[in-house]
């Protein structure tokens, strides 16, 4: 408990430190009372608990601190990774299809029993048969131009060193991640992916934030004035942003209601509440699809497209390309993973005595769904395709509850647990803090504010 305090004051502090200086002006500071109140805050927590706060080891607070080594050409990796800089040519190529790790050593001037003994060797290092197309490769040649080093970029902060000075040694070298704290505000006008890219921030927002507010908003019903803001850590490797972190805290408005989102730690498991310290998550998802749109909605009479005459359709029809991952919305059996006629390919789930899902016009079936297999909520189970009774791709959503089938989206699910009684003071200092930060952002002027103007 007094561990995970330490670390809550630390964040504290570094979102107070780097968030409120980087995106308001010096009269917002004066003005506001954030700046006052997270440092007396901060101060209360650490204070108390020095002694704890010099034995912490965790290697994402190592990250934060970390002095970062910018690695901007070959010569700078080949010194980063502890390859010689000089007395070798360089050579740099990609992996092409179909391409192995044997064909591209020999290609390089390796022996063949030089190629057998490093493939042999870097079993306990990495998984040769993984090699990726398009990931860059580069070898360091003597005179002779036979190779002495082959480096492969396994990921942007992974590399794979094979030693050809003697018997093949096979090791992996890291680059230095760095994280920063970023912000992130806007008004959806349209999609968000669409809001995100127009104010030049990062899309991936969209899919965490979709997947943070799952179980309180229908991401295909956003309206135009909806609005969000978040503080997240965004990745870099040699400064340029290559992914992101855990969102610290998110605030969402749609339709006039508020969401609000932080995570925590609660029993070693991490998961997102609001302020009052409510699960945000629910015994199942809002849709089985991310970033489509609903084509038709649950209804006791509609007219069929194909059998040309109305007729209830008792689901609702979500428009997607073929391919699309469909996800089950809650943990549960799949009854029936089948084909009918009409359906299609289709997977049934009971998730329990109550509610049961199908899934129908599936273009195939995920790897492993099959009768009697169990899945968990926003588990791949299939992909969208157009079997059956289908005028293009598109996932029929079916929900039963008491064998009756009913709208989905007029269905109040419960919520899981929230915070326990035992962090309850400790997560309302903590989200409180947050809270304040998220409540004095501002929204970013946008494109679409100026032209409605």
């Amino acid at each position: 408990m007094k561990h995970y305090i330490a670390i809550v004051g630390l964040v504290i502090g570094m979102i107070a430190g780097t968030l409120i200086f980087q995106f308001f002006t010096p009269n917002d500071l004066m003005s506001s009372s954030i700046s006052d109140a997270l440092i007396s805050e901060e101060d209360e927590l650490i204070t108390d608990e020095t002694d704890t706060l010099e034995v912490i080891e965790d290697p994402e607070l190592e990250d934060e601190t970390t002095a970062f080594v910018s690695i901007k050409t070959d010569k700078d990796l080949f010194t980063y990774l502890g390859l010689p800089d000089c007395g070798y040519s360089i050579h740099q190529d990609m992996v092409q299809k179909n391409e192995g790790l044997g064909q591209i050593l020999t290609n390089c001037n390796v022996s063949y029993p030089l190629v057998d003994a490093a493939i042999t060797n870097s079993k306990s290092t990495f998984n040769y048969k993984n090699i990726k197309p398009d990931q860059s490769y580069w070898v360091l040649c003597n005179e002779e131009q036979k190779a002495r080093f082959w480096v492969y970029e396994e990921s942007p902060h992974n590399y794979v060193v094979i030693d050809f000075r003697g018997q093949p040694h096979v090791y992996s070298c890291h680059k230095e991640i760095e994280r920063s704290l970023k912000l992130a505000t806007g008004v959806v006008y349209g999609s968000l992916h669409a809001t995100l890219s127009n104010n030049h921030l990062n899309p991936a927002l969209a899919t965490e934030l979709s997947n943070i507010f799952a179980y309180s908003i229908d991401f295909f019903k956003l309206q135009k004035g909806d609005k969000f803001k978040a503080i997240y850590e965004e990745i870099l490797i040699d400064g340029e942003p290559i992914g992101m972190g855990e969102v610290k805290a998110a605030y969402f408005e749609h339709r006039k209601e508020t969401f609000y989102a932080f995570p925590y730690n609660q029993d070693g498991k991490v998961a997102y509440f609001n302020e009052e310290g409510k699960s945000l998550k629910k015994a199942f998802l809002k849709s089985p699809l991310k970033f489509t749109r609903i084509s038709s909605k649950y209804s006791k009479k509609r007219f069929h497209p194909i059998l040309k005459y109305h007729k209830p359709h008792l689901g609702t029809d979500y428009a997607a390309p073929k391919g699309t991952p469909i996800m089950t919305i809650g943990d549960g059996t799949v009854l029936e993973a089948s084909h009918t006629r009409g359906n299609g390919k289709y997977v049934k789930i009971k998730h329990n005595g109550t509610y049961t899902t199908q899934y129908l016009h599936l273009s195939k079936f995920a790897k492993g769904i099959k009768r009697g297999a169990r899945v968990h909520q926003g588990q791949v189970i299939g992909y969208v395709g157009s079997t059956g009774l289908a005028t293009g791709p598109h996932l029929c959503f079916r929900f039963w509850k008491n064998g009756k089938q009913v709208d989905p989206y007029k269905e109040k699910t419960p919520r899981a647990d929230p915070i326990g009684k035992k962090y309850v003071e400790q997560y309302k200092t903590y989200a409180d803090s947050l809270k304040v930060i998220l409540d004095d952002l501002k929204y970013q002027v946008q494109t679409e504010d100026v032209m409605a103007m």
